[in-house]
């Protein structure tokens, strides 16, 4: 792969972590700690939201952003022609 390819491949891939890891920071921190308090009002299953969030929530959407990542790498690979031939 050419020195051009290699930093648009890179750059996608930074913007992929970039994202995910924005989303895995709103859900964990904001709605887990910042606004547990706010969202304690609203019920799941019996549990506050707040809570439900900082104990599971962020868990869950944790281990789906795994599998966004893995599927967008994916395509972002043999979009470069960079993935494991089967």
């Amino acid at each position: 792969m050419d020195k051009e390819k290699m930093k648009l491949y890179w750059k996608k891939n930074l913007r992929f972590l970039t994202i995910l890891l924005i989303i895995w920071f709103v859900v964990s921190y904001v709605a887990g700690i910042l606004l547990a308090g706010p969202l304690n009002g609203i019920k799941i299953g019996g549990f506050p939201l707040g809570f439900w969030f900082a104990q599971q929530g962020s868990i869950y959407v944790f281990v789906a952003l795994i599998f966004v990542y893995v599927s967008w790498m994916n395509k972002l690979d043999k979009e470069f022609d960079v993935d494991e031939k089967e």
